[in-house]
């Protein structure tokens, strides 16, 4: 996400911190390309304007960067807290109601993705709190969407009260009566998706209004999709006047490159992105961090975000046994495989490596193929389980039977097998406390 913005960026950031000091030249040239690169991910201008201008005054008045040494580090220090401050500054979340349930209000327009986004933040809800959540479906415009709400409810593992086809209620009806449902059911969460509207439809924004008359959520939040660049941040506007809401729910952010609506709409509207789509998947929903997406965008990683990932796979004492596993010099190929499922559960694994410092940068314009690991993982599943459990007895005409199996060559599983034997020669070297040499191992692999 946002790749073409970080891209101008980071190249910008590099050009000072190449400098050995720093003029005022220097920073007014340094601006210049900022303020371009912002302009150019359609980032609003009067946002751009007053994000350059804060920049520039923050790095004139800091005694240590105009005529100072190796002042470079501190000008992308300042560009990061002034990005993090644009992309809403400090992290904010649901604020829950005392008395359950909180009820969340979904507002947005006919294709932002509300319904999908409703369905995953029940899902999020029931991992991340332990919520027992509901979704109420009260979008009877669109056709087929009370269904979608069924389908995906199922998937999240949430209750989804709908109306039958043919009862004749009305949307404020079915918002009424999914409530009363949700007090009878002890139910700590209802989510109301209501239906998708043009900005300028005033019959469905009035309908839009008697919903939260009936419901009265103690939180609304307006799903925007990413994509749209300017036009989020206009129907954003559009909605805080009709509705005042509370939050943002950014979807499609994982195809944004750009990045002007997620920087644009809490300067504009005041409102913080609360949420964040980052894929089609029912688990695909975060929580929007403004910190660590400004660093994300300068090519500093994003090892919170990934601590997490993996926490949220990895129990802890599977940890463990794993750790006794290595240091014992014990771990198979079927140890790799179950490894390999819970990394990819983390999600796409450009996404996953670009999270690490230093090496988004590297890996942008690279084309990782995520179907790599899926023949890697049909290699392994086509091995025995004594094979797999006994690498060292893949050889000859077990390879040809493996590779078969897999749909691949020999050379693939033979590629496979010896980079397996290197690595669990690294691990060995690290169980015993030593540092393995590694230019003799990529040696070898050659």
């Amino acid at each position: 996400m946002f790749d073409v913005l970080a891209e101008k960026l980071q190249a910008t950031l590099a050009e000072v911190r190449g400098h050995g000091t720093l003029t005022e030249a220097d920073i007014n040239a340094a601006t210049r390309e900022i303020r371009l690169a912002l302009l150019e991910a359609d980032v609003n201008f009067k946002v751009v304007k007053e994000f350059t201008a804060r920049v520039k005054e923050r790095c004139l008045e800091d005694p240590t960067i105009v005529g100072g040494l190796n002042p470079g580090q501190q000008v992308v220090k300042i560009v990061h807290e002034e990005l993090a401050a644009l992309f809403g500054g400090a992290s904010a979340g649901l604020a829950f109601s005392p008395r359950p349930p909180t009820v969340v209000l979904m507002a947005g327009l006919q294709g932002s993705g509300k319904t999908t986004a409703s369905a995953k933040l029940a899902h999020y809800l029931k991992r991340e709190n332990s919520s027992s959540v509901a979704l109420a479906a009260c979008d009877l415009q669109r056709p087929a969407a009370v269904q979608q709400l069924i389908t995906m409810g199922e998937r999240a593992g949430a209750t989804v009260y709908a109306p039958t086809e043919g009862d004749g209620r009305d949307a404020v009806a079915v918002a009424s009566w999914a409530l009363d449902q949700a007090k009878a059911d002890g139910k700590d969460v209802l989510i109301v998706d209501t239906a998708g509207r043009l900005h300028i439809d005033r019959e469905l924004m009035d309908e839009l209004v008697r919903v939260r008359g009936a419901v009265k959520p103690h939180v609304v939040l307006l799903v925007v999709d990413a994509m749209t660049g300017q036009d989020a941040v206009n129907v954003a506007q559009e909605f805080a006047d009709a509705v005042a809401f509370d939050g943002v729910v950014m979807t499609k952010l994982d195809g944004d490159a750009r990045g002007g609506a997620a920087l644009s709409v809490k300067a504009v509207t005041g409102k913080p992105i609360l949420f964040a789509s980052v894929g089609e998947k029912i688990d695909q929903l975060e929580r929007f961090h403004p910190e660590r997406m400004a660093q994300r965008v300068l090519g500093m990683g994003d090892v919170m975000s990934l601590v997490e990932k993996a926490q949220a796979q990895f129990a802890e004492d599977e940890a463990v046994e794993l750790e006794r596993r290595l240091r014992n010099n014990e771990f198979t190929f079927e140890d790799f495989l179950s490894q390999l499922k819970l990394i990819r559960r983390m999600g796409p694994l450009q996404s996953v490596l670009g999270m690490i410092p230093g090496l988004g940068a590297q890996l942008r314009g690279a084309k990782i193929d995520d179907r790599e690991l899926d023949r890697v993982e049909a290699i392994i599943l086509s091995m025995t389980p004594e094979e797999r459990r006994n690498p060292a007895l893949i050889r000859g005409s077990r390879r040809l039977r493996i590779a078969k199996g897999a749909g691949t060559n020999v050379q693939a599983v033979n590629q496979l097998v010896k980079q397996f034997g290197q690595m669990r020669k690294v691990m060995k070297q690290v169980g015993r406390g030593r540092m393995p040499d590694l230019g003799a191992l990529m040696r070898q692999g050659r």
